[in-house]
């Protein structure tokens, strides 16, 4: 495929339907392309296809898939997931880290000040910001590991996102055997991971043992973070699923994956279609630096800034496609839906489908006051997080760091792009991946507001 999966399946849909049987190699794809389609995959049957099929590259890089974004639906998903939730990704927990994102939101206004008037690739900056974010969250503080960390978190979702032949003839070796090169790569990059993750548990350990009884406090927020609630609950042998270092490391690549990589996404992707559209641009940053200006009441109540962060991941979710994996057969709309199928609800095309949105390819913000329209799933022509059990669970993470960063980024600076580069020209080209990043990085010149 030369354009991303989510493009080509829109267009097979526009010609054949919303419900669409591939057969990819050995297996079954069936493609979810309407709202009331997505309804009964998501909410109506939802237990039956809350699976996930896995790929090479998902048993390689997320530990045969013991996290929870890749892992099987049942209990030790949901016992994963919970402790994930509580400890991390609740909204008690988010308010919690709000020095945390102001802090580095400042880092990245200072970064950028430093570079004023001159062309700075901004979306570098922003994988800096979301994975700082993320790793003084979830590990307590700063990771000296954090660009090779990126990197990997990059060419993983790169490869966990695509269709390589030997995900869809499992039972060749000798196909599999052709991609050796590929799962060469990556059991390198496994093993490097797997080095520096065993380095952040190992200090947590040290760190447990040194405080010989005492209450232990994470140097960010006085509590507990995240490896330290996984070492905990292995010592105390309470889980239903005893884990080990197998299952920790699983788990923090996903929480640094989805953190650094859909936040920074979000904000870039935001930053593009303002730039391409300076009405929109001139109106939310009179709205922000107004508020600024006043009390914290007022910084917490952009409703324009809100309505553009909506637009932005109506056009750009993170994920475009939902993958889902059907665990017994089914009959939907009169058609068969084959037990082990992989299941794809397209909401990339969903949420620009002409049928359910005015000018669906135009950057409108204003489009959502009279739309009532939320994250969480009300209505099913907007999905940006996905719905049911394996709706995203670090939405409020996510969208707080987005906010955090937009705030002071649009009151700060006046932006422009480099001379050569008018707007209109901005390339729009989403990668191939498992979340749509955008495939040429921003680059930007900032001039200090004040």
């Amino acid at each position: 495929m030369r354009n991303p999966p989510f493009r080509c399946f829109r267009d097979l849909s526009n010609e054949h339907g919303p419900l669409i049987h591939l057969k990819l190699g050995e297996c079954n794809a069936i493609v979810v392309s309407s709202p009331e389609m997505a309804r009964k995959v998501l909410k109506d049957l939802d237990p039956s296809f809350a699976g996930r099929v896995q790929n090479v590259a998902s048993r390689i890089m997320w530990y045969d898939g013991s996290d929870i974004a890749f892992s099987p639906y049942g209990d030790y998903w949901r016992q994963m997931r919970k402790l994930c939730i509580n400890d991390l990704l609740s909204p008690k927990m988010v308010r919690l880290f709000q020095s945390i994102r102001e802090d580095e939101s400042s880092r990245l206004v200072n970064s950028l000040r430093e570079s004023s008037g001159s062309s700075v690739n901004f979306s570098e900056k922003l994988f800096s910001y979301s994975s700082s974010i993320t790793c003084r969250a979830a590990f307590g503080g700063a990771c000296n590991d954090s660009e090779t960390l990126i990197k990997m978190m990059v060419d993983s979702m790169k490869m966990v996102g695509g269709f390589e032949m030997a995900d869809l003839f499992p039972s060749s070796a000798i196909i599999g055997a052709l991609s050796w090169r590929k799962t060469r790569l990556m059991k390198r990059m496994r093993s490097e991971l797997d080095g520096i993750l065993d380095d952040i548990i190992d200090q947590h350990r040290r760190k447990r043992a040194e405080s010989s009884g005492r209450k232990l406090g994470n140097s960010e927020f006085g509590g507990e973070d995240l490896v330290d609630v996984f070492l905990r609950a292995m010592e105390e042998e309470e889980l239903k699923f005893p884990i080990d270092n197998h299952n920790i490391k699983a788990v923090l690549f996903d929480v640094f994956t989805a953190g650094t990589d859909t936040s920074a996404a979000a904000i870039d992707w935001t930053m593009v279609e303002l730039m391409r559209n300076p009405r929109v641009m001139a109106k939310v940053q009179a709205e922000v630096r107004q508020a600024m200006e006043q009390n914290n009441e007022a910084i917490n109540n952009l409703k324009y800034l809100k309505l553009v962060i909506k637009e932005t991941l109506r056009l750009h979710p993170p994920a475009p496609m939902l993958p889902r994996a059907c665990n017994e057969e089914h009959v939907i709309e009169g058609y068969t839906i084959p037990a082990g199928s992989m299941v794809m609800v397209n909401i990339w095309a969903m949420q620009r489908d002409p049928e359910h949105w005015e000018n669906p390819e135009r950057f409108e913000p204003e489009r959502f006051e009279s739309e009532d329209l939320n994250f969480v799933g009300g209505d099913f022509k907007y999905l940006p997080f996905g719905f049911g059990r394996r709706m995203c669970p670090g939405l409020t993470f996510g969208l707080a760091s987005a906010e955090s960063a937009l705030v002071q980024l649009l009151y700060n600076f006046d932006w422009k792009l480099p001379e050569s580069v008018r707007p209109e020209d901005l390339d729009m080209a989403e990668n191939v991946g498992i979340t749509a990043t955008r495939k040429q990085n921003l680059s930007v010149i900032v001039t200090p507001y004040k």
